[in-house]
């Protein structure tokens, strides 16, 4: 007679247990990543002309920070990975600023689903041509400004100062973000010291930086 050979004992129910929840341990990370994000892409230039500055900053920042570019420029048809860490969040606002000087923007970009962001497409040429008062308020002074104040000519008020409770200090800018359509504004700025300066019916929409000194 034939003897059968006895089937392998089970492991117990603790070491069952216990390899699943270091399997658990050991995916679970790669899986939040993934749902979290790569707020990571590729800017890619169609415009038929060079683009000379990047900027790219979390929609919740009030400063675009430092031009991506710095001293290169992104010829046509060329590409840039834009690095963003995935603790920026996923929206982002977008800023070029092409040869000819002129500005074109992407606000509150969900830029974990993207991969690639054109500029220059026939979409985005036409987005471009649309009057865009936005500019940056530049601090070239030697202190600080408290203040500042922009509001259309047609307001008989200057509003809220867009500093909040921050000031400027010298070297930064401040990305003062208006309403497309809107190009003759007032400026105002109040120094550390108490002084004011302000600049009166300005075409905002031919700005890309109105510096202070």
């Amino acid at each position: 007679m034939t003897r059968q050979t006895p089937p392998p004992p089970r492991p117990p129910r603790r070491l069952v247990l216990g390899l699943l929840l270091l399997l658990a341990s050991l995916v679970l990370p790669g899986t939040t990543a993934l749902a979290q994000g790569d707020p990571s892409f590729t800017l890619v230039n169609r415009s038929g002309q060079p683009i000379r500055e990047v900027y790219v900053s979390a929609s919740q920042d009030q400063y675009w920070g430092h031009d991506l570019l710095q001293t290169s420029v992104l010829a046509n048809g060329a590409a840039m990975p834009i690095r963003i860490a995935p603790g920026a969040g996923c929206l982002q606002d977008v800023r070029v600023v092409y040869a000819d000087g002129r500005p074109e923007e992407r606000r509150r970009q969900d830029t974990c689903r993207i991969t690639q962001m054109v500029f220059g497409s026939a979409a985005a040429v036409q987005s471009g041509r649309q009057a865009n008062p936005s500019f940056n308020l530049v601090n070239h002074g030697g202190q600080p400004v408290r203040e500042v104040y922009v509001s259309s000519v047609r307001d008989n008020a200057w509003g809220e100062d867009r500093l909040g409770t921050e000031v400027l200090p010298p070297g930064r800018h401040l990305a003062v973000r208006l309403p497309a359509g809107d190009c003759v504004n007032d400026v105002r700025i109040v120094w550390m010291d108490g002084r004011s300066e302000e600049r009166r019916r300005l075409d905002t929409c031919r700005l890309i930086n109105l510096v202070f000194r």
